[in-house]
């Protein structure tokens, strides 16, 4: 039987996506340094672009998850955002709509009331330290291929939080982190010629924490496909 005949291939990677959700805290376990190159090595096998594999990736383990974390903190309470890619400009209609919606659920599991903006800003700042987790990975794409790369690196992503789960991790990707895309340059020494996408915060989830407790909504294949018959 070929592997596309194998419906319990559907099947689990049906279970996968269903069940992946975004870590927001984690454990201080660290992850086993086989485990990381077994989800490198899976999140290799991404498609690109002509067979581009424009991502490089950097990832921190042990003291040095602690000391980025340190310094990236540091340069936060004195610069402002430089992303390398344009942040959305606004939110209208239903993307408006799902984000408030995903940002209430986040804010009801910890307690944030509407207006409680000391505690708001509290819990943005927690994206620079990294939820506490063990690991960071930063992705980076090369600038001459431009957005193409930088969609690439996105399916690279993807893979990366999939192959996580399955591995029994959690994962949260995080586009704060690349909001000060020339600090990361200089921090791990990434050539000038290369753009900050995202980064990964990973290591084995707190479950037991309430801000792990939601799950947000999917919308319906009708609503966002058009057929051409």
């Amino acid at each position: 039987m070929a592997p596309t005949d194998d419906p319990d291939q559907f099947a689990v990677l049906s279970r996968i996506l269903d069940d992946r959700w975004t870590c927001r805290q984690f454990q201080s376990q660290p992850v086993a340094r086989e485990t990381i190159e077994s989800l490198l090595r899976l999140a290799q096998r991404t498609p690109s672009w002509c067979n581009t594999q424009p991502w490089q990736v950097a990832v921190t383990a042990g003291a040095g998850t602690d000391r980025f974390r340190r310094e990236l903190l540091a340069h936060i309470e004195k610069s402002t955002p430089e992303p390398d890619f344009a942040f959305p400009a606004q939110y209208t209609g239903v993307y408006r709509d799902r984000r408030r919606e995903c940002g209430l659920q986040l804010y009801d599991s910890v307690g944030i009331t509407k207006g409680d903006h000391a505690r708001t800003m509290r819990q943005a700042l927690r994206n620079f330290e990294l939820f506490d987790a063990p690991h960071v990975a930063i992705i980076t794409s090369e600038a001459d291929l431009g957005v193409y790369g930088a969609v690439d690196c996105g399916l690279y992503i993807g893979n990366f939080l999939l192959g996580a789960h399955s591995l029994g991790l959690g994962a949260a990707p995080q586009a704060a982190l690349a909001s000060y895309a020339p600090f990361l340059r200089e921090y791990f020494d990434i050539p000038d010629s290369r753009r900050v996408v995202a980064g990964i915060s990973f290591g084995y989830p707190d479950k037991d924490h309430p801000i792990n407790s939601f799950r947000t909504m999917r919308e319906d294949p009708q609503h966002v496909v058009i057929w051409a018959d």
